[in-house]
């Protein structure tokens, strides 16, 4: 059976930067085990993307807190968890198209996601993959994720339940 781990948006902003939590600081040594454990051709990661047009996109008028702004250190991986991945895709949303298509076109049996934000970026790519690639388990490990806030960490959680998503370590 073949396995692969998914790292989503695990960047310094939303640890302890512009749109940080306690949350989020508080996973970062179970999000270090967890890509350890997987080889490194089995593990992928995703990069929140955003330019200096940012607060006039949509997202920016709703979310006025510039961000992930390419090439900035906010926007690069945490330095504990840049560990090696076979691809790291850069997405300037939620959920990656990009991502959800490249997990149809392996040949995988499992998915594992992980990282932040719980309720924004994490349970729009795991639905998206869930939509583009049905027959595909997809897990969640929640000891690994972080949402906005511990309230919509757990609706996120019920979400993706409810969409036959697996969540472990709960």
């Amino acid at each position: 059976m073949k396995k692969i781990l998914l790292v989503i948006d695990f960047q310094n902003d939303f640890i302890d930067g512009s749109l940080g939590t306690k949350e989020a600081q508080a996973i970062i040594g179970n999000v270090v085990k967890k890509i350890e454990s997987y080889e490194e051709k089995n593990r992928f990661a995703t990069q929140d993307t955003h330019f200096e047009d940012y607060l006039s996109t949509q997202e920016g008028k709703n979310l006025p807190v510039l961000h992930c702004q390419k090439g900035t250190f906010g926007w690069e991986i945490r330095e504990e968890a840049q560990l090696g991945f076979a691809k790291i895709f850069e997405k300037n949303n939620f959920g990656s198209v990009e991502l959800a298509q490249f997990v149809k076109a392996q040949d995988v049996d499992e998915v594992e996601l992980i990282g932040i934000c719980t309720d924004i970026c994490v349970v729009s790519n795991a639905l998206l993959i869930k939509a583009f690639a049905p027959e595909v388990k997809i897990k969640v490990d929640v000891s690994c994720c972080a949402g906005v806030t511990p309230e919509s960490h757990l609706a996120a959680i019920e979400t993706m339940k409810s969409c036959q998503i697996e969540m472990i370590n709960e």
